[in-house]
């Protein structure tokens, strides 16, 4: 079993690391609704207030598939901005290119997003971008190099999200998104609650 597959379990909800085998029945969630471990089937004492903001930063985590630092970098640049920390977080998270790639369903997974861009397979304004922390812009024009090959990793029938426009493989962001259209069950308090230690 893979060790996504053990992250989903351990924070008790599907996080779509594995992109369709998480829908299929194959989900390690499905199958074993548990804790990973020797003794996760047994039942575990309640957590502290300081271990609910760490399993729900670390969930995060997984789910955008950022490392410490990576996700405390992003997390430090919001707090230096105007608005509510938690909410500025989840907008820059939200604006990775990785990210968008994986909301337009050009990918299974966050994961194969970051390697179709790593592999400068997605261009920005016209231009080849193989950085997948770079933060979108308003007007921004993401599409693929190649048509074809990105037809061949997409999802059937993507919900792309309201704050980017798409039209024939060709996507502009309208606007960065609001809270209330980004749809991931993170409890961003928690996080700011961290990190404010």
């Amino acid at each position: 079993m893979d060790n996504k597959c053990r992250e989903c379990r351990k924070f008790g909800e599907k996080l779509f690391l594995k992109g369709e085998r998480c829908d299929s029945p194959k989900c390690a969630m499905t199958q074993r609704n548990y804790a990973p471990g020797a003794h996760g089937g047994k039942r575990r004492g309640k957590k502290s207030e300081y271990g609910l903001q760490l399993a729900e930063k670390q969930k995060a985590k997984a789910e955008y598939g950022l490392r410490e630092r990576q996700f405390s970098l992003v997390f430090k640049k919001a707090a230096r901005s105007q608005g509510a920390t938690g909410a500025e977080m989840l907008k820059l998270l939200e604006s990775r290119l990785d990210n968008i790639v994986y909301r337009l369903g050009w990918a299974k997974s966050r994961i194969q997003a970051r390697q179709l861009v790593n592999h400068g397979h997605i261009k920005v304004n016209g231009k080849i971008l193989d950085i997948p922390s770079y933060s979108a812009k308003v007007k921004d024009v993401v599409e693929p190099v190649n048509q074809e090959f990105i037809k061949t990793t997409q999802i059937k029938k993507p919900l792309i999200p309201a704050w980017i426009k798409e039209k024939a493989m060709k996507a502009e962001i309208e606007h960065l998104p609001a809270r209330e259209e980004i749809d991931n069950p993170i409890d961003e308090q928690l996080i700011v609650e961290f990190y404010s230690r």
